[in-house]
């Protein structure tokens, strides 16, 4: 049987890129009773996390694993750690790439989540067990109530012991209050958001084989009803003209203002979704100096900062040469590596949303329009490509849907096709009237059986 030793120690993120290290150039080392070991990572912040993870078992005390060189909690038998024990260690993954109010956020609901989540016949809860949860979730904190802990050791349930059952009535609970009255929509369905994202850490880590909280299925005539609701009003929408002024009005005496600048240009020039936006690197970009760019749509924020696969997939899409101009300054002046993102604040943090949607209302504000989300950027897109009159299958490629998607949600965009479907087809009409006339034998038509 391995045997667990405290001599742990952890090294700094090591950068190999000018090395030829292949894929995986971000290396992070660390040794454990003199033992060195290593892990070699795609991305920094990856590699990053990865360490971090490292850090804060070190930091509780966990034991580490002399064979594998990773905390117990990790090997295999990890379906046996407590509901409290896996919370802290997903809270102290996210930690490094979280903004306050994110930590904030999801410190609260995890307080509210990991009580509820005990076995039948525990004990009532010690007062102040919220609070001391609060207190003690978010790495590096004090060691808080020896009454509550001891409950917690006592009574949680461990990850494998969730099933269906289980977080049924856990999810009922999440959406009411304390003195049982329901709780806002929104309120509830953030507390239950966090709580699944902490549980599918550990299907994705492969410590769980099955999801015990899968999302809810939803039938075929509740996806009409939201494809219908999702329908885009075009005549809210911005023109070319007007997105044009509304994003060049966001840069202000703010140094912040010009990486929302630059990132809104990117929603509305190249339609891409604001999860995708912020998720650019350098690599993905390809900026010639003349003519039309590309960009590689590969990556996106698919949960708290949590790095993943677009919504619909990976895909490329063609940028005009006024966005190729636009981002050739931009990488030019930041001097970012392939693999680094290149919307960052001061504070090397990835940009919230909350600033982001501040700064393109004020731009809206500046010029006199009514307010719009930043999603509206890519929806004025949209329209702008179709009132040009793309083809419908390009439009959808590039946004990343079906065609029957796009001719649903903007369908306000293609009431003009009509009198252009009208117009080709009086145009060929009036190629068979004339070859008649001039007794000229026209095309073969096959007669029907």
């Amino acid at each position: 049987m391995a045997r667990p030793v405290q001599e742990v120690k952890i090294f700094g993120v090591q950068d190999r890129r000018l090395t030829g290290a292949g894929k995986n150039p971000w290396l992070v080392r660390w040794s454990i009773a003199g033992r060195q070991r290593s892990r070699s990572f795609r991305t920094k912040t990856e590699a990053d996390r990865f360490r971090s993870h490292l850090q804060h078992a070190k930091t509780i005390g966990e034991p580490f694993d002399v064979e594998t060189g990773e905390p117990m909690s990790w090997l295999p038998g990890a379906s046996d750690t407590p509901i409290h024990t896996w919370a802290r260690r997903w809270l102290a993954e996210q930690w490094p790439e979280w903004q306050p109010r994110t930590r904030t956020s999801a410190t609260e609901a995890l307080a509210r989540f990991v009580p509820l989540v005990v076995s039948p016949a525990a004990s009532p809860p010690p007062p102040g067990l919220r609070r001391h949860l609060t207190e003690t979730l978010p790495p590096g904190s004090s060691a808080g109530s020896k009454e509550c802990e001891a409950w917690l050791d006592r009574w949680c349930l461990q990850l494998g012991q969730l099933n269906r059952q289980v977080l049924a009535d856990v999810e009922h609970h999440l959406s009411l209050g304390d003195n049982g009255d329901p709780l806002a929509g929104t309120t509830a369905n953030r507390l239950r958001t966090i709580a699944r994202a902490c549980v599918r850490r550990a299907v994705d880590l492969e410590i769980l084989a099955v999801d015990p909280w899968p999302p809810t299925s939803r039938g075929r005539s509740r996806r009409k009803a939201v494809r219908t609701k999702g329908r885009v009003d075009i005549r809210l929408l911005p023109d070319p003209a007007t997105m044009e002024r509304a994003i060049a009005a966001i840069a202000s005496h703010q140094p912040g203002s010009l990486t929302y600048q630059v990132m809104t240009a990117v929603a509305y020039y190249a339609g891409l979704r604001p999860s995708e936006v912020v998720m650019l690197r350098s690599s993905c970009l390809h900026l010639p100096a003349m003519g039309w760019g590309r960009i590689d749509v590969v990556e996106a924020d698919v949960s708290f900062d949590e790095p993943g696969e677009p919504k619909t997939g990976p895909r490329s899409v063609p940028i005009p040469p006024r966005l190729v101009e636009i981002l050739r300054n931009w990488v030019k002046e930041g001097g970012f590596t392939p693999d680094e993102l290149i919307f960052r604040t001061r504070t090397g943090q990835r940009p919230s949303g909350s600033n982001w949607a501040r700064a393109w209302q004020r731009g809206l504000r500046q010029i006199g329009h009514s307010p719009l989300r930043v999603y509206d950027c890519r929806h004025a897109a949209a329209t702008t490509w179709l009132q040009a009159g793309a083809p419908l299958g390009e439009v959808a490629r590039r946004l990343g849907h079906s065609v029957e998607t796009l001719v649903s949600t903007y369908v306000g965009a293609l009431v003009g096709d009509e009198s252009v479907a009208n117009s080709k087809i009086e145009s060929a009409l009036s190629v068979g009237v004339m070859t008649a006339e001039s007794g000229k034998p026209g095309p073969a038509v096959s007669p029907t059986s």
